[in-house]
């Protein structure tokens, strides 16, 4: 932290001066030693001595910042900040410290100030993405953190909060969609994708057939059916997917990957060949599609096919068939190699944008003729500057172009646009906005691990990765190494307390839950845990309390937090209080226990009309329930093709 230097002192304060300069000299002594307690009082006594120097003030606050004592830094920043608007210190660190204290709004006006003042400074560009997601404004947040890895790198902190934000637009779109569009073939094209990555081929089947149904679908919808059919070993339907998306799809390059990927999964040098030649097609037409392809080329293949095919790479490679272009992607994605973050962004590459002399018609119709061909690189080029000009067909092709060639930064800024352009977001706009901001979400991530493999954040990141496969022993591991670094960090806490609490328990979720209360009372989701937990051991009035602080959590919370109230009332004797809150949670009933248990309580005080209605729904959600284990089941196990070496 670097002091302001202090200007000389005016005429008339000479007697002043030499008992200033020694306070100086002490102040910026203390500093050395990292004594900023000292230093602090040092210029405390300074500004009693001198209260119109704004640089003193400015050197007090940052001293008193280093202290955490944020409030009294406030106050001597004011001050400086109006003594002379024009510093930068007093308006960084001012808005920095509204941030620490829960006055993000308060901040924003300061920071911009600051980022206008010096925009080579990563600082205010960070604390303003913090600032933004602290208000909930993640597409603003994930600009200023962008801002910040450009010009710093290096900044894992950046890299970090810029994955949360992105994970926090995702999120936020998706419960706009499953409020408002959950029966568009958008939104279950989404849920289609979902249950692939859990292993749930047959449900993801059955929704990817009901996409197919409709007019109005994502692209490359039978491809991704294709490459369904290939995780269950089914070559025979995947090849009539690929085959009749190229018919119907010209502009699916996926469909040519999926053919591809046939040919990789013989041992016929021929068929290599043609797969290689396939490969070569995809890379001619768009380098940044096949770039942020190749995981899913590749996912799933027997491990023995990936290295004869890579055998078969390498080999052509060593003849100089190949270059280290086309060849070295291959060789990272197969042994899990990451590329620096800022190859992902390959479409930045050969054409230029489009001259600002061509109409925006005729650029918006050789864009769509780019996107025929599987030029979506070229179609990103020309349409990048449609960025601010409300033409919502030409932000959709962009969004979709930009995402196909590996651009997800620009495919979510326009997502984010075409949503602007409507009180009622459309289900396109939301879908490319959800796909863009998990991608963008994963590569900040993952970004984020290479710079700090062993942080505390590393840990707590693989712990959720871990417990959302639902291997909850690992993710234990992680949360206990994270904590082992940083010790009481609240979301190692929480998110250990939820692996034991998922691994059945609940002593330890309990005591590891009280350890996360004592750094964060009032949290909603550590409330909500301690509050199931006693509930699970029939605790029914201790976990009350719990429940209705978590009362605060998020929307697509509450419902489970209402059904676990209606237990607690139930349990208690209050019969209309626990019909009430039961009837707010049956949204969260997915096995019609809450259904059932709503039926007992309208029977008890008389109300058969709505018990019979509330155990018909019990009977259809079980019959629901029942139909979906059959299908998990036949998802868990084998067939016959999967059987096959």
């Amino acid at each position: 932290m670097v002091l302001l230097v202090i200007p000389q002192l005016a005429v008339g304060q000479q007697d002043q001066s030499p008992q200033l300069a020694s306070l100086l000299s002490a102040a910026q002594q203390a500093q050395a030693a990292n004594d900023y307690a000292a230093a602090a009082a040092d210029y405390k006594q300074a500004v009693k001595l001198q209260n119109d120097i704004p640089e003193l003030w400015a050197n007090l606050g940052l001293m008193q910042h280093e202290t955490g004592d944020y409030a009294a830094a406030i106050q001597s920043f004011q001050e400086a900040n109006r003594l002379k608007p024009a510093l930068y210190v007093p308006n960084l660190f001012l808005g920095i410290d509204y941030v620490h204290t829960g006055k993000a709004k308060d901040a924003i006006p300061l920071l911009l100030k600051a980022e206008k003042m010096n925009d080579a400074d990563p600082l205010p560009s960070l604390t303003l993405g913090r600032a933004y997601s602290s208000l909930g404004e993640f597409s603003q947040a994930a600009r200023e953190l962008r801002h910040t890895v450009r010009l710093d790198a290096k900044q894992s902190s950046a890299w970090f909060a810029l994955g949360i934000a992105s994970l926090s637009q995702e999120e936020e779109d998706s419960r706009k969609m499953v409020k408002d569009d959950q029966d568009s073939s958008y939104a279950k094209a989404l849920f289609a994708q979902s249950l692939v990555k859990q292993s749930r081929y047959k449900e993801a089947a059955g929704l990817y057939e009901s996409v197919l149904a409709s007019k109005d679908q994502p692209p490359c919808m039978r491809s991704e059916l294709g490459f369904l059919y290939l995780k269950q070993r089914d070559e025979d339907h995947a090849a009539l997917e690929f085959s009749a998306d190229q018919k119907a799809s010209p502009e699916c390059m996926l469909a040519l990957l999926g053919e591809a990927r046939l040919r990789m999964n013989t041992v016929s040098s021929n068929e290599n060949e043609e797969a290689l030649s396939l490969l070569h097609e995809v890379w001619a037409r768009d380098p940044g599609f096949l770039l942020s392809s190749l995981p899913s080329l590749f996912e799933g293949m027997p491990d023995e096919q990936t290295d004869r095919f890579l055998d078969f790479l390498s080999r052509q490679y060593a003849s100089g068939k190949i270059d280290d272009a086309f060849y070295v992607p291959f060789s990272q994605t197969v042994h899990g190699v990451s590329a620096p973050f800022e190859e992902t962004a390959f479409m930045r590459h050969a054409s230029q944008p489009a001259s600002s002399s061509v109409s925006p018609s005729t650029i918006q119709h050789l864009a769509e003729k780019d996107y025929a061909s599987g030029h979506y690189g070229l179609c990103d080029s020309r349409l990048r500057n449609s960025l601010g000009n409300r033409d919502a067909s030409a932000l959709q092709l962009l969004a979709i172009c930009a995402f196909l060639t590996g651009d997800y930064e620009l495919s979510s800024d326009a997502g984010r646009e075409l949503l602007a352009l409507s009180s009622h977001p459309t289900a396109a706009a939301l879908y490319w906005s959800i796909k863009a901001n998990e991608k963008l979400a994963f590569q900040s991530l993952a970004h984020f691990e290479q710079l700090e493999p062993n942080s505390a954040r590393s840990h707590i990141l693989l712990g959720d990765i871990y417990r959302q496969r639902e291997r909850y022993d690992d993710a234990q591991g992680e949360y206990t190494k994270a904590l082992d670094i940083s010790p009481n960090d609240p979301a190692a806490l929480l998110g250990l307390a939820f692996a034991y609490f998922a691994g059945a328990n609940v002593a330890k979720t309990i005591d590891t839950a009280q350890k996360a209360l004592l750094q964060s009372p009032d949290d909603p989701e550590v409330n909500l845990l301690m509050g199931e937990a006693l509930i699970s051991q029939h605790k029914f009035p201790d976990a009350e309390p719990f429940l209705l602080k978590a009362l605060r959590a998020k929307p697509q919370m509450l419902p489970h937090v209402h059904a676990l109230l209606g237990k607690v009332y139930d349990a208690d004797g209050k019969m209309q209080e626990a019909i009430s809150e039961l009837k707010m949670g049956l949204e969260s009933d997915q096995d019609g226990g809450l259904h059932y248990m709503l039926a007992r309580l309208y029977r008890k005080i008389g109300d058969t009309a709505d018990a019979d209605a509330a155990l018909e729904q019990m009977k259809v959600l079980q019959q629901r329930r029942r139909e979906g284990a059959v299908i998990a089941f036949e998802d868990s196990h084998p067939s016959s093709l999967d059987d096959a070496p």
